[in-house]
């Protein structure tokens, strides 16, 4: 049988057990941690408990220090092997082991190398159950090698383009970190443009002339020898076009010359990687980082995509400006191409990565401990996996498991070891070495086999105490092998323990889920085995639990006062309880101002830093309780602090002295709340009528607690009372209980009686019925009577059930009558009722007003008086007179149309009324109505009426045609409303210069019968604004304006220019109606040469903003756009070309962006300028040939005097200096120092211009002096050849066959232009 412990029910780890209980875990663990008894006693193959890393890298300054821990029973002994062989400590003076241990100390800093160390190491931990092996430990010292010097050329590179500065660290253990710096020792800054990659090298997307400098440093950091090495400085220099050019001048000959390109942009282009594909292979759980850098201008933007797939969430980074691809924690699933796209403006360029991921071996299942007795069997299972599938080998104590001693009890199957009926000499370390191409896995696990009697663990007597109501747990820690079997007992001679009132733990540990104080005892546990048996006792105390029985609570204090908070506790008298009180879960300030006493916490001179959450904490050594409570610190104010509220409600109603018609109601007011209660509402509910609803009954001052309340006979009452102060209104009390008053005759009568006829022979008589609490008893009903008023008649009475309305038929029309009802119940009748006047039924009237009169008062305002009728002959409630008019005709047309009549009522017994709004010079006709309740009566006899002459509205249109140099052609319509007879027109019209303003204005008297005149004499290419109204006997109507554009030309009179559109002005105090759908038609040109008038008609609401658009007709080109300024309706199109068809439209803006349709024009032809052309004038020609040939011949004499006067000392300077060709630059201006002549026997050559300030720029003229040598650097030769730098711009020229394309060397003096 096994020692292990399989879970039967549930495993729950005791707090106070031993160690020694993972003994008898399950045979998975992977350590047996052993009781400091029992390590005395049981044997235990050795474990390695600490080893140093697989791969370990020393300072090669300080001592080798090599782990190797291990423990075991007995103890292990260590020995060392060394590339294979034994490692004999004893004979290397360098090398020592300490004590107990299996740790070498190897001895560098006196004397030794740690290059003479390098190697395998594994060390091996032995003792008579077994041996256990390490890890192999290669070990090799950290190396932090110098740069190799090199001479490093300075970067000379053009703006615009790429570079790469090469790190090219020295190879060091481990490889060191490289960053940039310059002198100062500053990080150069880095960017998406400028940016290190993974291999050191710092990468320039594009140059820029900032990038110009000398102190381009690489550093190399070691982090294991803390040290840093520094590359040479490199130096970038960046050419921007200009300096480039003239350096290219400088240097070059003629024939060398391409000439500097601008700096152009270009689309990406991948610096690393190169190609369009590569491949990287990365080990499963390690980071994969992928990285592209892109060249370019503008600079490229990188992005990452995964072909097939994404880019795994929470794993993926992106660095380095996301030139870098960070995946951590890399598995085979993300194997796969990773497709990096560098794009900027011109384009992009990509590049794929095949991500293949490895991975060396890694444990599915490790082999674990076994600790078995004699006879059991057992495995041990090593699984692991990788990418290729490891090899799984199996080591007996350290030596392959094929030549190790042979064991009946043990067969191999692959990765798994069986073990049938073990023996103790069965016990033995086992090592599974799981290896690939990419690494191995090295584990031990160990094969124990005891034969133990049972062992105890636990402490004999050991006292355990628990709450009452909670979880009791009794520990029995035990070990033997076989595996004890555990019984628990109850007192000295209790019986064994079993039922669901327990759990046993295969741990031994007894659990009572509930105890309670019953179950206070000793508890007895036995352990026994086929070896042996032993028992222990523990004992159970079960407490009571500690309680708050009175917690603190929420207080609200003023500032500077005393606030106190209890926390009154209930506890065992075996426990001693500690309080602590804490203010927001921290201790309490450190002030005397806090007074902790046995049962509470009081704080004087209260702060508002006190302000806070105060908490009761009560410990016992079982348990702990807490409360806690809110203090709120107000402000203090000058009189104390009070908290006002609403009062709380009454209470405790009481009904004493019942009598039928009265009743006393007392209660108990709540508390005020600190604002007095200044009244009492009593509410009522009738139960037996409204139950559920509350009335009001009656209010009582404040200071009073009782209420003698008067009752309605018939009625279940309850009542409730409610306090009222400053604040509001309490909370209703509680109802009090019902009383129910005895039955009696009704105390009044219904209420609103009414009567009115809806008929003219019937009488609807109506009241408003009692409620039910009214009814006073039983069997409610209404007693109705009437008689004809001021007629000696009898009451005619009926009594009706509890209804409101009851109609009395066959009465003359319109009769008053004396109504009134009575209430009546079982019991008898209410008192006498009052009596109310009612009438019968109306009919329509029967008589028309008579003598109908009328005044006209002036165009459009009449006056009609009338008699008024006999009240008799109303027969109804006269409500007034309702006059009918209608206009017949008009006077000027003679025209008849649709007779639409309108109305006035006139209120009362009015007889007179005015008729506003009429029509000036028409006809009219009126009748006069009586109208009652029923209707209208019959109307008196139509009375026919005139209205004089008015003002004309305006003309109905107004139109300019005919646009000439000189003349306009106006067109007009009539007005719509003459109101008379028309005598003439007027015409106005002024002129309007470009800056708005009006000229003088002139008056044309127009025939009423002429509708369109000629206007000439007008100034041409002028615009006029015309007034236009008609006139009749009483005066001027309102006008209409126009405004029109004499032509300029009278080749374009043919084309129409249309006015805006026809105006309709009113009268002030009407308003224009907008129209529904605002449009803009009748778009027409008046074209010139050059410019355009373009005017159009606008249906809509004010205030619109136009704009025109135009364009070329037939072009694709987007239409231009003009905006019009104000609301005006023209606009001068200029700068157009001569002969050219336009298309042209007009729209609005902010309304509906609607447009007008296409209007095409043609300018036109070009003509001939009145201006005088001053190029074509004979004396402007003259003087410049006089110019030119004075030129000219100062261009000569100077050509003449440099030949002869100013000689270059070429002689002299050859004699001074033995090789002119290797002569530095001069300081001052930067050109060579001398010049060989052999060469200077060329002509020279057009184009080698070299200007004093070194600079030549596009324009300056191809004549201009410097091309013969006018300049500080270039001089001419005794034979005329021209000596001197180039260093000016040159536009780009096209490469030539015998052109050089390689820069002159700095070393020579200069190369000679041909």
């Amino acid at each position: 049988m096994q020692p292990k412990i399989m879970m039967k029910k549930k495993s729950v780890s005791a707090s106070k057990a031993s160690l020694v209980l993972f003994l008898c875990q399950m045979i998975s663990a992977l350590d047996v941690p052993l009781d400091s008894k029992l390590l005395e006693e049981l044997s235990q193959p050795p474990t390695i408990t600490q080893q140093s890393p697989k791969d370990y890298i020393v300072d090669p300054r300080e001592n080798i220090v090599i782990q190797c821990e291990a423990k075991g029973k007995p103890p292990p002994s260590f020995s060392w092997t060394r590339n294979g062989t034994h490692f004999d400590i004893d004979k290397d003076a360098q090398v020592t082991m300490k004590p107990n241990s299996g740790t070498l100390v190897i001895n560098i800093m006196n004397g030794g190398k740690a290059e003479a160390y390098e190697g395998v190491y594994q060390c091996t931990a032995r003792n008579e159950r077994g041996a256990a092996i390490s890890n192999n430990i290669v070990i090799r010292p950290s190396r932090s090698p110098l740069w190799t010097k090199e001479r490093l050329e300075p970067n000379h590179v053009r703006e615009g383009d790429s570079l790469v500065l090469h790190c090219r660290p020295p190879v060091g253990l481990p490889p060191p970190i490289i960053f940039w710096m310059d002198n100062a020792f500053q990080r150069l800054p880095q960017s998406e443009r400028v940016s290190q990659g993974l291999n050191g090298d710092l990468y320039f997307s594009n140059v820029q002339p900032e990038d110009t400098r000398e102190d381009y440093i690489c550093y190399a950091r070691f982090n294991h020898t803390q040290t840093i090495q520094q590359k040479q400085p490199i130096s970038v220099k960046v050419f921007s076009m200009d300096s480039l050019n003239d350096t290219i001048a400088a240097n070059l000959s003629d024939t060398d010359i391409y000439g500097a390109k601008p700096v152009t942009e270009r689309q990406p282009v991948l610096l690393t990687p190169t190609g369009s594909t590569s491949t990287k292979v990365e080990l499963r759980g390690n980071v994969l980082l992928l990285e592209c850098i892109a060249a370019g201008l503008p600079t490229p933007v990188i992005r990452w995509i995964k072909e097939g797939g994404e880019l795994p969430a929470n794993r993926t980074f992106f660095e380095n400006f996301k030139k870098t691809l960070k995946i951590i924690d890399v598995s085979e699933a993300d194997s796969g191409n990773y497709k990096c796209i560098a794009r900027n403006i011109l384009g992009s360029a990509h590049h794929v990565i095949s991500v293949t991921v490895k991975a060396a071996p890694y444990w599915i299942t490790a082999p674990r401990n076994l600790v078995l007795s004699p006879g059991e069997d057992g495995t041990l299972i090593c699984r692991a996996n990788g990418n290729p599938k490891p090899n799984i080998s199996w080591l007996a104590n350290g030596v392959p498991i094929a030549i190790a001693p042979e064991d009946p009890s043990r067969k191999v199957d692959g990765d798994t070891i069986i073990f049938s009926h073990v023996q103790e000499r069965s016990s033995a370390v086992y090592q599974c070495n799981a290896s690939n191409e990419y690494g191995y896995l090295l584990a031990n696990a160990f094969v124990n086999v005891l034969a133990e009697p049972p062992r105890i663990l636990t402490t004999t007597n050991k006292l355990y105490q628990v709450i009452a109501d909670s979880p009791a747990l009794l520990d029995c820690a035990y070990f033997g092998s076989p595996k004890p079997e555990i019984e628990w007992f109850k007192g000295v001679k209790g019986s064994i323990l079993r039922g669901n009132e327990y759990i046993f733990h295969d741990n031994g540990t007894l659990e009572i889920p509930v105890a309670q104080k019953d179950s206070t005892g000793t508890y007895t546990c036995v352990a026994r085995n086929e070896l042996g048996k032993i028992q222990n006792e523990v004992h159970l105390e079960v407490k009571d639990p500690t309680m708050i029985i009175k917690q603190p609570e929420y207080k609200v204090i003023q500032r500077y006062g005393q606030v106190s908070f209890e926390c009154i506790i209930k506890h065992d008298s075996t426990l001693l309880p500690t309080v602590i009180w804490l203010k927001d879960n921290d201790a309490l300030p450190d002030d005397e101002r806090f007074l902790v006493g046995k049962d509470n916490l009081t704080i004087m001179n209260v702060t508002d830093k006190d302000d806070g959450t105060y908490t009761c904490i009560v410990n016992t050594t079982l348990d702990s309780v807490s409360a806690s409570a809110v203090l709120t610190v107000v402000a203090a104010p000058p009189t104390p602090a009070i908290i006002y509220a609403r009062p709380n409600p009454p209470f405790d109603l009481e009904l004493t002295g019942q009598l039928e018609r009265s009743v006393e109601l007392s209660w108990i007011p709540g508390d005020e709340n600190n604002s007095p209660i200044t009244n009492f509402v009593i509410e009522y509910e009738d139960g037996l009528h409204e139950p559920g609803v509350w009335h009001y009954q009656t209010e009582v001052p404040g200071t009073q607690t009782t209420v003698q309340l008067k009752l309605s006979p018939y009625v279940n009452y309850s009542f409730r009372v409610i306090a009222v102060n400053e604040i509001g209104r309490s909370q209703p009390s509680e109802p009090s209980e019902q009383y129910l008053t005895k039955s009696a005759n009704p105390d009044e009568n219904p209420s609103n009686v009414q009567g009115i006829g809806s008929e003219p022979d019937n009488l609807v008589i109506t009241w408003e019925s009692l409620k039910g609490f009214q009814s006073n008893g039983p069997g409610l009903q209404y007693k109705v009577s009437w008689r004809q008023k001021d007629v000696d008649d009898e009451w005619t009475s009926v009594i009706v059930a509890n209804v409101s309305k009851y109609i009395v038929s066959g009465t003359p029309t319109f009769v008053p009558y004396e109504i009134k009802v009575q209430a009546l119940n079982d019991l008898g009748y209410a008192p006498e009722p009052s009596e109310v006047i009612g009438h019968s039924g109306e009919d329509l009237p029967m008589v028309a007003p008579g003598n109908v009169q009328v005044h006209v008062i002036n165009s459009t305002l009449a006056k009609v008086h009338w008699d008024p009728v006999p009240l008799k002959t109303v027969r109804g409630h006269l409500q007034g007179y309702k006059v009918y008019y209608w206009k017949v005709q008009s006077l000027s047309r003679r025209s008849r149309r649709h007779v639409e009549k309108k109305i006035l009522t006139f209120r009362g017994n009015k007889t007179f009324g005015m008729l506003p709004g009429l029509e000036p010079y028409s006809s009219y006709k009126l009748n006069v109505r009586v109208v009652n309740g029923k209707g209208e009566g019959p109307a008196s006899p139509d009375k026919v009426f005139k209205t004089p002459e008015g003002v004309p509205s305006s003309p109905s249109f107004l139109k300019i045609t005919n646009p000439t140099l000189d003349s306009l052609t106006l067109e007009w319509g009539s007005p719509t409303h003459p109101n008379g007879i028309l005598i003439s027109y007027i015409l106005k019209f002024q002129p309007i210069n470009n800056t708005h303003e009006l000229g003088p204005l002139v008056e044309i008297r127009i025939p009423a019968n002429e509708s369109s005149m000629i206007l000439k004499n007008l100034n041409y290419s002028t615009r006029y604004k015309f007034y236009f109204n008609a006139q009749t006997s009483v005066g001027s109507g309102s006008q209409i304006t126009e405004e029109a554009v004499t032509i300029m030309d009278e080749g374009y009179s043919e084309t129409l220019f249309a006015t805006s559109p026809v105006m309709h002005t009113v009268r002030p105090t009407f308003y224009k109606v907008q129209p529904l759908y605002p449009r803009i038609r009748n778009v027409t040109t008046a074209a010139a040469e050059t410019y355009a008038n373009i005017s159009w008609e606008y249906e809509g609401p004010d205030h619109a903003n136009f704009y025109v658009e135009y364009g070329v007709a037939g072009s694709k080109e987007d239409w231009k756009k003009e905006i019009v300024n104000g609301s005006r309706s023209f606009f001068v199109l200029k700068g157009l070309t001569p002969g050219t068809a336009y298309k042209v439209r007009v729209g609005a803006e902010g309304l509906f962006g609607f447009r007008s349709s296409e209007d095409v024009f043609e300018t036109g032809p070009a003509m001939a300028s009145r201006q005088v052309d001053i190029a074509t004038q004979g004396w402007f020609i003259g003087l410049m040939c006089a110019v030119a040939l004075l030129i000219l011949i100062l261009l000569i004499v100077c050509f003449i005097r440099r030949n002869k006067g100013g000689k270059y000392p070429v002689k002299e300077k050859e004699d001074a200096h033995a090789d002119p060709e290797i002569q530095p630059m001069k300081e001052d201006d930067g050109t060579f120092g001398e010049y060989s002549d052999a060469e200077d026997h060329k002509p020279l050559k057009k184009g080698s211009r070299t200007p004093s300030d070194r600079t030549v720029k596009k324009e300056d003229s191809d004549d201009s002096l410097v091309d013969y040598g006018e300049g500080v650097n270039g001089q001419f030769n005794e034979d005329g050849s021209f000596i001197g730098q180039y260093s000016g711009k040159k536009e780009k020229e096209p490469a030539e066959g015998n052109e050089s394309s390689e820069a002159p060397s700095p070393v020579n003096a200069m190369n000679s232009f041909v």
